[in-house]
């Protein structure tokens, strides 16, 4: 009997033996995600799946899972996959949409296009005086988000062969297969001219000039470049300087000679950012068919060279800024100290020209660029201020003629009291005329004088 109560259990729960995988639960895609009918499949395989006889032995009916029959049950289960088909859709959905908005991100080169934002909007509040339109502040760096992410577009449609062979972009869409060069090609057409137009309507033609042409230097002139000759990084700078001048015309509808501080400030600093990136990937450069300067350059002394020179070239802006207004005097300490920091990292990279050098260089641009914006604006005069310092600065500089004035007027006074002497001294003192004594008192007797010698 104690046999027989110890063998009980093995008869109520039967061991199965190892599920085939060739079964239909084992072979369901239980984990399949990416393509979106798990629980589609998962139900199928449910239905599928034969009902053990020993079912029974749990309490439950032959038809399994508490129904029936098993027809029952399948019907059941077919109808719950039905209820749940849209939840599935939605899924699908979402997963379409977030592998296409991953791919326009990548294909926009969206960290790169926002420091291209920010550099418009900073010469947009730059240009805009004393009051700020932050609606066209808006538009504006719409648009030029549009723009930039259209001409990154374009330049990753030309260089998909380059960028495969690269391995720091051959994961790119493009590349990877993820993107169809049709499509991107659509994607960088439709954004270019929906930002050329924003920028249009929303802020002026120049504007809107500047924007298109800039995207057709990036895209037509600097890209094939890159594959030609070294001036591309030259001509890639000039490109990076234009947008600070779309944000002041934008904002005032006219370039000034004020309007260049941050371009200038942008294409110098743009060199030794390329230079110190273009040593770090020279091989990746060289493998992707890209005819950098330092690869022409084996030592790296000329790379660094041309890396510190750019960097002292930014020393006298800050000076300018003040002396033109701009800005107060404490921006033209700041940038100084800012502009001595980062070539000295320049000056380092050129002594030692190793890697770790070059990289130190290239995280001190990337640290330059954001904190001199935000010196120039916080210590940016407006208009009303501006007026004021013009007025002082006349009245300063007529207080000379003002001067001379008072030294001429001094100098006449003194002339005329000369002369004045000069008469009086030449005049002869002489006794008063006969009739002094005669009317109208005839009776007083004439004064005598006595004689002068």
């Amino acid at each position: 009997m104690w046999r027989k109560t110890v063998n009980f259990p093995s008869k109520l729960i039967p061991i199965s033996p190892k599920p085939s995988p060739n079964s239909p639960i084992s072979s369901s895609p239980i984990h399949g995600v990416r393509k979106g009918g798990i629980l589609t499949q998962f139900c199928s395989s449910l239905a599928q799946t034969p009902c053990s006889p020993n079912s029974g032995n749990l309490g439950l009916a032959k038809g399994g899972f508490g129904y029936g029959s098993s027809a029952a049950g399948a019907a059941a289960i077919n109808a719950s996959s039905v209820a749940l088909a849209p939840l599935l859709k939605v899924r699908e959905v979402g997963e379409v949409v977030r592998h296409y908005g991953q791919c326009y991100w990548e294909l926009s080169k969206a960290k790169l296009s926002l420091l291209v934002v920010a550099t418009s909007g900073a010469g947009y509040v730059l240009g805009s005086g004393s009051a700020i339109d932050f609606g066209g502040l808006c538009y504006t760096c719409m648009g030029t988000m549009m723009v930039a992410a259209s001409a990154s577009s374009l330049n990753q449609v030309f260089e998909k062969n380059n960028d495969a062979k690269m391995k720091r972009t051959k994961l790119r869409p493009l590349p990877s297969g993820r993107l169809s060069i049709s499509h991107a090609a659509v994607w960088a057409s439709g954004v270019g001219v929906a930002g050329t137009t924003l920028l249009a309507c929303k802020a002026n033609i120049l504007a809107a000039g500047l924007a298109a042409s800039n995207l057709a230097l990036y895209a037509f002139v600097y890209t094939p470049l890159k594959q030609i000759h070294p001036v591309n990084t030259w001509v890639g700078a000039i490109v990076g300087a234009i947008p600070p001048l779309l944000g002041w015309a934008a904002a005032s509808g006219e370039i000034s000679l004020n309007a260049m501080i941050l371009p200038t400030a942008l294409y110098f600093w743009q060199i030794p950012h390329f230079m110190a990136l273009a040593y770090l990937c020279r091989e990746d450069y060289a493998a992707g068919g890209f005819k950098m300067y330092s690869l022409a350059d084996a030592s790296g002394k000329r790379t660094a060279l041309v890396a510190l020179r750019n960097s002292l070239y930014l020393l006298p802006l800050g000076f300018l800024a003040y002396d033109w207004g701009i800005t107060s005097g404490w921006f033209c300490l700041e940038s100084g100290l800012l502009t001595l920091a980062i070539a000295a990292t320049a000056f380092s990279f050129y002594r030692q020209r190793t890697k770790k050098a070059a990289r130190k260089m290239f995280h001190a641009s990337l640290l330059y660029l954001p904190v001199f914006m935000s010196g120039l604006l916080i210590h940016r005069h407006t208009d009303d201020e501006r007026n004021v310092m013009e007025t002082i600065q006349g009245s300063i500089s007529e207080l000379p003629l003002i001067g001379n004035l008072i030294r001429d007027l001094r100098n006449d006074i003194d002339d005329i009291k000369q002369k004045k002497n000069s008469i009086m001294g030449h005049i002869q003192s002489r006794p008063p005329v006969a009739y002094a004594s005669i009317a109208p008192f005839p009776f007083l007797p004439a004064p005598v004088y006595a004689d002068s010698d």
